[in-house]
């Protein structure tokens, strides 16, 4: 039941993104379905701002965890809060580490969302690579329930890149595949040395089990969060409002006006400025 009423809250709420609902379900489903996973869980979730990491990783998380992201068993970690100093490294190595051993031992079930993955340390996240890998026992525990998401903006110009060359070519949105999007994801993400991923062994040694594009958000898109958001706000839905806050939103490129330069990140924002 928990597998269905995610699906259809995907296919319902999350806008535009078809590769997501599949990788995601794809990934959950068997992850759910098997008593006796080999390894944990982990997702990498890329895109530019506004398409919808956060949201999709929460609404995840509300459906595993009885509370959400208020659960005792959910880990958020982001690099400007948890971890701001490159000259900590070591420090922050070592209390990531424990804090993530505690916590498997504490519940083999726990999630941990690592935010912002583009302005983590290089060489910080690799301290949890026992943690994501088969091995059967990491310090005394059997921690392969876990759940690890990963989230960054890396690979999103990227993928904006591919799916512009897509739409000019023809090819239709719900026509795009992973195998069209992962070898530039790869070259932004992995080979990047401003990346957290720079060099990292968590690559090297496949322990990424989805990467999960998110694909730049078209203006009919941009409309469809405006009325999301107007009846979540319990505002009247006129069409001439809809219309005007999502032409207030830069488009890319210059020419075609194509894309959403934020997504649907400043959708609320602007509805305010009519009501």
């Amino acid at each position: 039941h928990f597998v269905s009423g995610l699906e259809f809250d995907l296919a319902t709420t999350l806008v535009g993104q078809p590769l997501v609902r599949q990788q995601v379900m794809k990934g959950v489903r068997e992850f759910l379905e098997n008593p006796n996973p080999v390894k944990p869980l982990v997702m990498s979730f890329h895109g530019s701002t506004g398409t919808g990491k956060t949201y999709v990783s929460s609404m995840l998380i509300r459906y595993l965890f009885q509370r959400g992201l208020q659960s005792p068993y959910v880990h958020h970690f982001s690099p400007i809060v948890h971890f701001p100093h490159a000259e900590q490294i070591e420090q922050y190595k070592e209390s990531l580490r424990r804090w993530i051993q505690g916590n498997l031992t504490n519940c083999g079930r726990s999630a941990f969302l690592f935010d912002e993955m583009d302005k983590m340390h290089p060489g910080l996240i690799d301290v949890i690579i026992p943690f994501l890998g088969p091995s059967w026992v990491v310090y005394r525990t059997n921690y392969r329930k876990a759940i690890f998401i990963f989230i960054s903006n890396a690979g999103g110009e990227q993928i904006n890149n591919v799916t512009l060359a897509l739409w000019r070519a023809r090819k239709d949105r719900e026509e795009i595949s992973l195998q069209d999007l992962e070898p530039a994801i790869s070259k932004a993400v992995f080979e990047n040395p401003q990346s957290g991923f720079w060099k990292s062994g968590i690559i090297n040694e496949h322990l990424i089990d989805f990467v999960v594009p998110f694909l730049p958000l078209k203006h009919h898109h941009v409309k469809q969060c405006v009325i999301s958001e107007l009846v979540q706000q319990g505002l009247e839905v006129r069409p001439s409002v809809v219309q005007e806050v999502a032409d207030s939103i830069p488009y890319f490129p210059e020419e075609e006006k194509l894309f959403s330069s934020t997504g649907c990140k400043t959708v609320a924002s602007r509805i305010s400025i009519f009501f």
